[in-house]
């Protein structure tokens, strides 16, 4: 049976770690992940103490590191998709904050802007037409243009104080 002694117990750490570790690195791919796999297998046969022959210790290390791993890499799978399904969440809250923002703010548009106003900021901000492109358009001069939306914002942005 294997000898728990501290001399015997730092021998066989020595010796078996390198073998250990390139095991690890090679299952969960980073250093740190497979110092710790190795580092909670020794831990754990130093807290455990199990009985093995002295011939079955070599293939108790790696089949302990390999389980080690295996914890590892699932532990990296849970976290991983905890993170997607919160990315998820955040991002359907988002959509969701958005969307009631842009039904507050067409409200706003709709109860406040005369339809010349709502007209003149569709052109300009929603087909994306230049105050002239708007100008032309309505028929009204440039600076009819930057009236209206100026006088808009100002309105939208009053009521959207207000019922903050």
């Amino acid at each position: 049976m294997m000898d728990y002694s501290k001399q015997r117990f730092e021998r066989l750490f020595k010796v078996s770690y390198p073998h250990m570790y390139r095991m690890a690195f090679s299952m969960v791919e980073d250093a740190d992940d497979a110092k710790d796999a190795v580092h909670q297998v020794f831990t754990l046969l130093w807290k455990g103490k199990p009985q093995i022959s002295d011939n079955s210790v070599r293939g108790y290390l790696l089949a302990a590191t390999r389980n080690q791993c295996l914890h590892i890499l699932r532990q990296r799978q849970l976290r991983r998709q905890m993170e997607d399904e919160l990315l998820r969440q955040t991002e359907a809250s988002q959509n969701e904050e958005r969307e009631e923002l842009l039904r507050e703010l067409q409200q706003v548009i709709d109860d406040n802007l005369t339809e010349q106003d709502r007209r003149v900021l569709q052109l300009h901000y929603d087909e994306e037409m230049t105050y002239q492109e708007t100008a032309t358009v309505l028929g009204i001069s440039t600076s009819a243009v930057n009236k209206h939306i100026t006088r808009s914002l100002e309105k939208i942005r009053k009521t959207l104080r207000i019922a903050k």
